[in-house]
């Protein structure tokens, strides 16, 4: 009968949890489609304004040509080539730029901006991301277990009576803070003041891509009337995946402290004697996690 208990809130919580994040993924939807769908539509107005002005001062174009010259120019797009400036702009190749651009692969953070077009590069690119994410995974997981570890060992260095959860609260805000400022505070000044960004452009770009998600909206060293250093984007690559290492930490802490939260609301006081099992199993301290203070 305690199992048969154990198992029916363990259904609970998971179809809870199911249920939340489906209504989680609508509602995103929701507010994105009310805040952005008026703003395309006035761009896209805007865009066919711009383009009959300038049949009308160019004459000798008809719509048809100036349809292909456009069809031309998302194509260039595509292929990673700024339609901005001429011939003699910097490659998207180069070392550094296909340091980035691997980069982005193994961290299947994909910017969408820049993608091979030759068919062999096609199919090495399958192949390094085949090969490249899982390797990229097992090196950011290996990270996180160095850092745990590290915090783990302040945790014991001053663990003394009394004052256990104090220390372990300073510990975790001296993570936090550092990292902060290292990875999501100074990157968007250096990007704002290289690339020309406001602070909250350069902000917006560092967590979109720290997180992975990678819209390709805001990506560093595109801009054609700039001279960047040659190692600029390898820089920032290494940026990349170093807060990575840091940014999956936080956002593995986070998930722990909502499902601890969430589970301790659902719940319900006086656990069977199954469940005192499992929390007992649970107090086994673990080598590679960081435990949060109360």
């Amino acid at each position: 009968m305690p199992h048969l208990t154990v198992c029916n809130r363990q259904l609970s919580w998971t179809l809870i949890l199911v249920l939340g994040y489906v209504f989680y993924l609508l509602l995103g939807a929701t507010v994105f489609q009310l805040l952005e769908k008026q703003a395309e539509s006035k761009t896209r107005d805007q865009f066919q304004l711009e383009k009959l002005k300038f049949l009308q001062n160019y004459t000798c174009l008809d719509r048809q040509a100036l349809e292909q010259f456009v069809q031309i120019i998302m194509e260039a797009w595509e292929k990673g080539v700024n339609p901005e400036g001429n011939s003699t702009n910097p490659s998207n190749w180069d070392f550094s730029n296909s340091f980035f651009f691997a980069g982005t692969v193994v961290t299947t953070i994909g910017y969408g901006n820049l993608a091979p077009s030759t068919v062999s590069g096609q199919v090495f690119c399958v192949f390094y991301a085949l090969f490249g994410v899982p390797l990229n995974l097992a090196f950011l997981n290996q990270m996180g277990k160095g850092l745990s570890a590290h915090l783990i060992n302040l945790e014991r260095w001053f663990h003394k009576p009394g004052r256990a959860q104090i220390i372990q609260a300073l510990a975790m805000a001296l993570f936090l803070l550092v990292g902060t400022l290292l990875f999501l505070v100074f990157p968007p000044m250096i990007f704002s003041y290289v690339e020309g960004w406001s602070y909250g452009e350069g902000f917006y770009f560092t967590f979109i891509t720290l997180s992975t998600i990678g819209f390709g909206d805001y990506v560093v060293g595109t801009d054609p009337n700039k001279h960047y250093i040659s190692v600029y984007r390898s820089l920032a690559a290494i940026w990349i995946i170093f807060g990575l290492a840091w940014l999956a930490l936080i956002f593995n802490l986070g998930a722990n402290i909502m499902e601890k939260f969430l589970q301790l609301n659902w719940h319900k006081p006086g656990p069977s004697s199954m469940e005192a099992a499992i929390a007992k199993s649970e107090d086994i301290p673990d080598p590679h996690r960081i435990h949060i203070p109360s």
